[in-house]
């Protein structure tokens, strides 16, 4: 009897013993199978999670996580395949659209210069076929710009720019335009310079959008202004006016490509609905943000927010 339960309390240890090992033996084959995964996704290689094991289970384990691992593989390269070959579409659409408008605006810009005869009523109408030309041309830049910069196919490289001194040029650039308007202009851009990391030719490129977009809609209100200012921790931009503004319906979606308000079939309002989504993401690509608030006939003001250069 003795014996017997010697041999059983014996045979219990040693199950016990062998499940401990087991757990152990798992957990060890589990936090190897865990680290190889993160260093897989962190290093973005194509390497197979390869683990020596005499468990069944973490066998069939690492068999369908080699399958998801080939599967996203294959996701990766096919999307670098339709990237490239959207590149080539775009090039090519860009250049076969171009050269047309080129040309034309070729002949319209030699009418112009009266080398051949025309009456009053055909030199206006060149005039106009040759502004419409420009204004389509521009209009697909904005739009190839926006396809390229949305695919991540965009130079952008960053660099500590002076926010102060970029907010200055863009206003006078359109300063002339701005009184041949009527718009009184206040500035506040205060002496001490204020630096951000960002590009020079992107956040140009936003204040411009910004700024011949508050010349277009808010002219009626008299006024336009900028302000460079702290808020926190970071720097804004305000670019505002006293126009009619923007409907609060209308607010959220300004942004979105190709959206435009709904008087912009007036041909004195006319927008193409890309300048504000290629500002925000220019924006964003300098690590920041752009927002709206408007009320009508009060103030409409755009605001960037950038992070300060940390020297």
């Amino acid at each position: 009897m003795v014996f017997f339960l010697t041999s059983m309390i014996v045979a219990l240890m040693i199950v016990i013993v062998w499940q401990w090992f087991s757990r152990r033996k798992l957990n060890q084959n589990l936090l190897e199978i865990t680290g190889k995964i993160s260093n897989i996704i962190e290093q973005e290689t194509a390497e197979k999670v390869l683990v020596p094991t005499g468990q069944d289970t973490i066998r069939q384990l690492l068999i369908q996580i080699n399958r998801l691992l080939d599967y996203n593989q294959k996701i990766i390269a096919d999307y670098a395949r339709a990237k490239d070959s959207q590149k080539k579409m775009i090039s090519n659409m860009s250049h076969d659209l171009k050269t047309p408008l080129t040309v034309i605006l070729g002949y319209t810009e030699k009418l112009n210069q009266g080398k051949m005869v025309l009456d009053q009523e055909g030199k206006e109408v060149i005039t106009r076929l040759n502004e419409k030309v420009n204004s389509l041309i521009a209009l697909l830049n904005q739009f190839f710009d926006l396809i390229r910069i949305e695919s991540e196919d965009y130079d952008f490289p960053l660099s500590k720019i002076s926010l102060s001194e970029v907010c200055r040029q863009s206003v006078l650039e359109f300063y002339d335009l701005l009184l041949s308007k009527g718009l009184r202009v206040e500035l506040d851009i205060p002496e001490r310079p204020y630096y951000i990391l960002g590009n020079e030719h992107a956040l140009h490129r936003i204040l411009s959008n910004l700024i011949s977009n508050s010349i277009r809609y808010g002219s009626d209100g008299g006024v336009f202004g900028l302000t460079v200012r702290e808020e926190g921790e970071f720097v804004a931009v305000d670019v505002w006016d006293r126009g009619k503004g923007i409907a609060e319906v209308h607010q959220e979606r300004v942004f979105d490509r190709l959206y435009t308000l709904d008087d912009a079939r007036n041909p004195q309002f006319q927008g193409s609905g890309l300048g504000l989504s290629i500002s925000k993401r220019l924006t964003e690509g300098m690590k920041g943000t752009i927002r709206l608030q408007s009320k009508p006939f009060e103030k409409t003001t755009f605001t960037c927010v950038f992070q300060p250069f940390a020297s």
